[in-house]
């Protein structure tokens, strides 16, 4: 009999600074699970005034909660004069933002590219 491994699907909403700007990693299944993890993340994110990208790569699930997130921060950096792009969104935040009207409020970036090992 297999196990399964459930810890990989296991969610997680991380902040990283990359060249002047603040990256919002959403990893694994974000769900309402991360509630704690995302109130955090959003004062980590905004606190340096620094363009935000909410990067999705990484996203196995996102539900309501993820999507609210999602809209929280967008709506947050706004009112601090912050701009917030999507990178490779996730289809399923992607359908919903367009869903409700606000498809059209956050501009799309590629993924980035990841370096070829020498």
């Amino acid at each position: 009999m297999e196990l399964i491994d459930h810890t990989a699907a296991a969610g997680t909403i991380r902040v990283d600074e990359q060249d002047g700007r603040t990256v919002v990693v959403l990893v694994g299944e974000v769900d309402a699970a991360l509630r704690d993890e995302a109130s955090a993340t959003m004062a980590r994110a905004l606190i340096s005034g620094d363009p935000v990208v909410v990067d999705t790569t990484h996203a196995t699930f996102i539900d309501s909660s993820g999507i609210a997130f999602v809209l929280q921060l967008h709506l947050a950096a706004r009112e601090a004069g912050i701009p917030v792009t999507l990178q490779d969104p996730h289809r399923v935040l992607r359908d919903v933002l367009e869903m409700i009207g606000m498809g059209d409020e956050f501009a799309a970036e590629p993924p980035l590219a990841v370096p070829e090992p020498a």
